[in-house]
C-alpha cells in the first residue's frame, strides 16, 4: 500500500460511517468505471486500427481535405 493511500485511510477512520460509506462508494465506483472504459479501449484496438489504416489509404490518394477549427 502507498504511504499516499495508507494517509488517506487513516483521515477516513476519523469518519462518521455514513461519511466512510459515502467515500467508499465513490471509490468503488471510479473503479468499475475504469475497468468498464478500460474494456472497451481493449474491444476497440481492431477497429480503431483498421480506420486509421483507412485513413492513411485516403490520405496517400489525396482524398482527404485538410480542415481548419473554422471549417469545422
Amino acid at each position: 500500500m502507498t504511504a499516499l493511500l495508507e494517509q488517506a485511510l487513516t483521515e477516513l477512520h476519523k469518519l462518521s460511517p455514513e461519511q466512510q460509506d459515502a467515500i467508499a462508494a465513490l471509490i468503488l465506483e471510479e473503479l468499475t468505471d475504469e475497468e468498464t472504459w478500460q474494456h472497451a479501449f481493449d474491444q476497440s484496438q481492431d477497429a480503431l486500427a483498421r480506420l486509421a489504416d483507412k485513413v492513411r489509404t485516403e490520405k496517400r490518394a489525396g482524398n482527404l481535405k485538410e480542415l481548419g477549427f473554422d471549417d469545422l
